[in-house]
Order: structure tokens, then sequence, then C-alpha cells
């Protein structure tokens, strides 16, 4: 019996480690005697289908190995949810003629919450259209907001950009505040959970170090107390530095930084929360400021990757490629942290029924009482995640990338299809 393929995609914003991922599926498919080929979705599942698929086996050894220090989404990534079964069907079943028309028998999702629900809608109606296929999802998000999974892959690797850089504006800020910039804002990623925010607090080492205010989705956004405490920082160490997620918002659940529109996913549009906090602590307290956004920077640093964040990228990539040999469907390979003083991890089976469309936020007791903060829990389960450093090939002082052919496949299906 002929052996089934495997089609690898890539979804939504990508990490400095996701091409790591990339290599585990990959590499462990090739060392497989159940799997064929992966076929991988050139732009994410948009890949699947309009039938644009790239075959993998034309990429040497070497340039899937590469992968492991190559940022960005190696084979394209897409902002594209599937519609409700009930409400656009012909997607699926076109996921299904695509995947029949090519002997794919495996489907690697890799991507965040929304990936997973896909993935678990393919793994149900494959069954009811009679040509089953194993869906396993391969977790990733810098957001770190998927459930089961101690951490999600992509977040230890931006956790420590945004510690170290943070640390090292602070250091510039300070250095000028007597007769410069007072207050300084740094911007990161976090729509509705603020474990990149909190991240930001493990550059403190004693009193006084920045970031001296930390705002997060979870807590309410209240002015009054927000001022009080920049001029507070200010009066006492010289300057003050903010750390604030992209989804800080009010008490009536209103973002600071709403620009009134809405993304491909039907999430609301952010403007930008740093000049909005800046402003109104220019216009209430007088102090002069800078503000920043890493944006794309913070999740494509992969010279500033975390060790034990690469590591797991790949494992898991593995991981779901094992699952996939031992018959199971509907799952995702999560990362398990083991007990005691000394950190260790294990990848375990999730079902996808418990992680689709759960939403995991930052616990209380993770936040400072004040709510400007991290505790001491915060900072033992951070801390871990962001060790060791993983270093990549640099040429004539610049950093080494994979460059793949991306050979298409020969489409087999007559038409188009629009999506």
């Amino acid at each position: 019996m002929a052996r089934k393929n495997a089609f690898y995609a890539q979804s939504g914003g990508v990490t400095a480690v996701i091409n790591a991922s990339a290599a585990g599926v990959i590499e462990a498919a090739r060392d497989s005697k159940v799997i064929g080929k992966v076929y991988a979705g050139r732009n994410g599942i948009i890949g699947a289908l309009t039938e644009d698929l790239i075959d993998t086996s034309k990429e040497t050894k070497a340039t899937i190995a590469a992968l492991r220090h190559t940022p960005g989404g190696a084979f394209g990534s897409c902002r594209y949810k599937l519609k409700d079964l009930e409400t656009s069907r012909r997607q699926y079943e076109r996921l299904i003629e695509v995947f029949k028309a090519h002997n794919i028998g495996y489907f690697f999702y890799n991507g965040g919450g929304d990936s997973a629900d896909t993935c678990l809608k393919v793994s149900q109606l494959s069954e009811t259209l009679g040509y089953p296929i194993q869906a396993i999802h391969v977790p990733k998000t810098v957001d770190n907001d998927l459930p089961i999974t101690d951490c999600s892959p992509g977040f230890g690797s931006v956790a420590k950009y945004t510690a170290v850089s943070i640390r090292e504006a602070a250091l510039d800020v300070q250095s000028m505040c007597a007769t410069s910039t007072k207050v300084f804002v740094m911007e990161v990623m976090g729509r509705h959970a603020g474990w990149i925010a909190a991240a930001a607090g493990l550059a403190q080492e004693q009193d006084g170090d920045a970031p001296h205010i930390i705002l997060f989705p979870e807590i309410a956004f209240n002015r009054e107390k927000f001022l009080k405490k920049v001029q507070q920082t200010v009066k006492k160490y010289g300057y003050c530095v903010i750390a604030v997620s992209e989804g800080a918002r009010y008490q009536d659940g209103t973002f600071l930084a709403d620009a009134g529109s809405t993304d491909a996913f039907g999430h609301k549009q952010l403007g930008g929360v740093a000049p909005v906090l800046a402003q109104m602590v220019k216009a209430e307290l007088g102090h002069k400021y800078h503000w920043a956004v890493p944006d794309y920077l913070q999740r494509a640093a992969r010279h500033m990757a975390s060790a034990v964040d690469l590591e797991q990228a790949y494992a898991v990539g593995r991981a779901a490629v094992e699952m996939a040999e031992a018959g199971d469907n509907a799952v995702m390979p999560a990362i398990i942290r083991g007990k005691g003083k000394k950190y260790s991890w294990a990848v375990e089976k999730a079902p996808l029924a418990k992680v689709a469309n759960v939403e995991k936020k930052m616990p209380r007791n993770f936040i400072s009482r004040d709510g400007f903060g991290i505790t001491a829990a915060a900072r033992d389960y951070l801390l871990p995640l962001i060790q060791g450093e993983a270093p990549m090939p640099f040429k004539n002082g610049m950093p080494v990338h994979a460059r793949l052919k991306l050979t298409p496949v020969p489409k087999k299906l007559k038409g188009t299809f629009e999506i």
C-alpha cells in the first residue's frame, strides 16, 4: 500500500522559531516508514485551497536544517480564517478534494488558536466525506495564549527580546534623563493576554530597575492611577520606563488604541497604544517622552532567540509526526513542565477539542497587587523560558538564512478556487 503524503502549513503571525518546527516536521517525516512526501502550503492554508503546494523533498538536507536558524515563515503564512462549517462547508470540501488528489493523509497545521480550530474541523469533516485525514496541530504563537501547553513555541524568544530591549533602552533613558527624555514607553504585542508585557519585567533585578510600570490587558486601565504612578517614579528615579501590551483597555473593554476597524480574523485593529500613553503623559504631566513599537522586530529577532524556545519548537514538530505515525488524530503536542526546582519539560498529547477556541490569559497571581508589575510566581514561570542563546552562522557580518527552492507540485485538479 502506497504511503500517504503529508501537508504542512504555517498560519498567522510568524515567530523567530516557527521554521524550527517546520524542520522538525520535515526531518521526522523523512525518517518515517509511514509518511511519504511532505507538501507545504504556499502562504499557509491558502496554498491548500488553491492547490498551490510546495514539494519539500526537493530541498536538501542542509537547507531543511538551516530552517532552525531562519526567522519568518519559510513557506509563507497567512491571516485567513476558514469560516464555520455551517456557512461555508465548500471550503472544507475543497481542502479534502486537494488532499485526495495528492494522496495526502496527514495535515500538520502550525499556528495558534484559530489554526487549532481549523485542524479540529478538518479532522471531523474528512470522516463524513469518506476521506479521513489525520490532523495534528503544531503549536505556535508569540502571545503564549494556547491552553494546556505550559508555553507556546515562539513566546520564549519574543520574551527574551522584550526583556533585553527594554533594559537596553532604559539604560539609554537613564543616562539622559537629567536634561532630556524622562518617560519612555515600549509597546509590545498581546491583544488579550499580557504574557509578552510581563516578560519585560524580567529586566528588573533590583528596586528601581526598569520597567517601572507594566500595563496588561488583564488589568483595566485607570488613567488617574497611571499618571500618579508615572509622576511618583520620575520624582524618585528621575525617569520612568513603561512596557505596555497593545491590548491595554479601559474598564468597559475599550482598547486604548482602538483604530475603529477589524482584520481578516475579525479582531479589532489597534492604532498604537504607546503614542496614546506618551501624549497623555505630555498633556497631563509635561514630561518629555519617547516611545517605540518593536512590532515585527520582536517576533523576527532570531539573533536574540531563546535556546529553550528553539529546542521546544523543533521538538513539537517532530512530536507531531510521531503522533501521526501512532495513529493519533485531532491532537496537539503540548509542552508539559516538570516538577521540581530545576526546570524540565516533556511533550505530551492534548486533545484539540480542549485547545480550539480557548485563550490562556495571565493569572492574577502573576500580576502585582497594584497591577503595574509581575510577581515572584510570574518570574519563576517566565525565567526558564528565555534561558540559553541559540547561535547562528554569520557571513560578512550578516546572519546566514535558509534559501529554499520552493518547487511547486504540479496541479491535478481542473479550474480555480476563489478564496
